[in-house]
């Protein structure tokens, strides 16, 4: 069995990379990765602009304790005012431009409005209240880089600086084929013998969380012919080949033979739990991955080792999940060989610290201990937990955006 830090390095070493490249519109690039680094083409704020609803006043004209000024006008956001002079102020009101000859704005809480003056308060500083151009972002800087793959949060930074179109890897193609006569699609009636393919579901969601084009290869039956035929087929189609099922060592089991016929494999059997069978190699040169058949262990494969991999081949710069340390709320006995991935919730204790307590079937079956959880707590191999233990863990939001 290889370690998962050793599979790694071997497979995100050797992968082929996607150097096509596509224009998307802002909105419909989210998950997707920069072919090209963006720049700034304007300050962010482009003027100096009021954080605050109150008045646009020069603080030279101040004195210690209470000032009157004259109120000369109203500036709102999207109005340019005039210049002010000595003893005048502007109501002024947030994101508005400060006009010349202003160099700081009082919030109309610490102001007292007479008919055509205001009392200002307090002794305020220049530049209190304004936020200033290119405070956010400096026209010319970098905004992101190639390699970079576009969240939610890019989307309103981009579009601050007059971006409405981006340059793109283009999309992978990934053919997805699950393996078991007993497998039928939801919403038929199960006859005797049969279940549900649920393994197709949840992989399926989490390759369009990538924003990949998913090329549904079917359920094939458990030959050698059907299994060789249908993977020549995706290999033909597809960047990458994701199957679920048939890579272990049963009589029914062909993935794994299948591939050795027409490719080659590079990995067979990690060691962690769940995910011990797992299958990594090549159908003629396209890159294939043989997920169990065993839905949590599908699950946790895709995105421990899948995932990465993917991202790799769009040439993403950070491909792997954070991990952050919290705090074991139970005990657990001595591993062995293989490195744990327990499936936990989080909690805090009466102390404030982050604390995380593992679903109660952790078996490789229960795909309610993945909608039961909020990530996976790793237990490194031949170590046992004591409650307050420390430990690493991956949310699943690390894995699933």
């Amino acid at each position: 069995m290889t370690p998962i830090e050793t599979a790694l390095k071997t497979l995100l070493g050797d992968l082929p990379s996607i150097d096509e490249e596509e224009s998307q519109p802002l909105l419909a690039a989210t998950g997707r990765v920069l072919s090209e680094s963006l720049t700034a083409s304007i300050d962010v704020p482009p003027y100096n602009n009021s954080a605050m609803d109150g008045y646009a006043v020069n603080t030279a004209d101040l004195a210690e304790g209470k000032t009157s000024l004259e109120i000369v006008q109203r500036i709102t956001a999207g109005e340019v005012g005039a210049g002010l002079s000595s003893g005048q102020a502007a109501r002024i009101f947030t994101g508005a431009p400060i006009p010349a000859g202003a160099d700081a704005v009082v919030m109309q809480e610490n102001c007292e409005k007479m008919e055509n003056a205001v009392q200002i308060m307090q002794t305020v500083k220049p530049g209190t209240n304004i936020r200033l151009a290119g405070e956010d972002i400096k026209a010319g800087s970098t905004l992101l880089s190639a390699g970079h793959r576009l969240l939610v949060q890019d989307m309103g930074l981009l579009a601050s600086t007059g971006l409405n179109e981006v340059k793109v890897k283009r999309k992978l193609k990934i053919a997805l084929m699950t393996t078991g006569d007993e497998l039928v699609k939801p919403g038929t009636k199960l006859a005797p013998g049969q279940i549900y393919n649920s393994n197709f579901y949840s992989i399926t969601a989490l390759l369009h969380q990538l924003n990949v084009q998913v090329l549904d290869v079917g359920v094939i039956a458990d030959n050698l012919e059907s299994t060789e035929k249908a993977l020549q087929e995706a290999a033909a189609a597809a960047d990458c080949i994701i199957s679920t099922g048939g890579v272990s060592v049963g009589d029914e089991d062909y993935v794994k033979a299948a591939v050795e016929n027409h490719g080659q494999l590079k990995l067979w059997k990690l060691a962690i739990k769940p995910g011990k069978p797992l299958a990594c190699g090549a159908v003629a040169d396209t890159p294939f991955f043989g997920l169990p058949g065993n839905p949590v262990s599908a699950f946790v494969t895709f995105c421990l080792v899948v995932r990465p991999c993917l991202l790799t081949m769009l040439g993403c710069d950070n491909v792997l999940p954070k991990q952050y340390s919290v705090a074991a709320a139970f005990d657990f006995p001595v591993t062995g060989v293989r490195q744990v991935y327990l499936r936990v919730s989080l909690s805090s204790n009466e102390q404030g610290i982050t604390q995380v307590l593992p679903y109660s079937n952790q078996g490789s079956g229960v795909n309610s201990s993945l909608s039961g959880a909020d990530g996976l707590a790793i237990i490194p191999p031949n170590t046992s937990v004591c409650a307050g233990d420390k430990l690493d863990f991956i949310p699943f939001s690390e894995l699933l955006n």
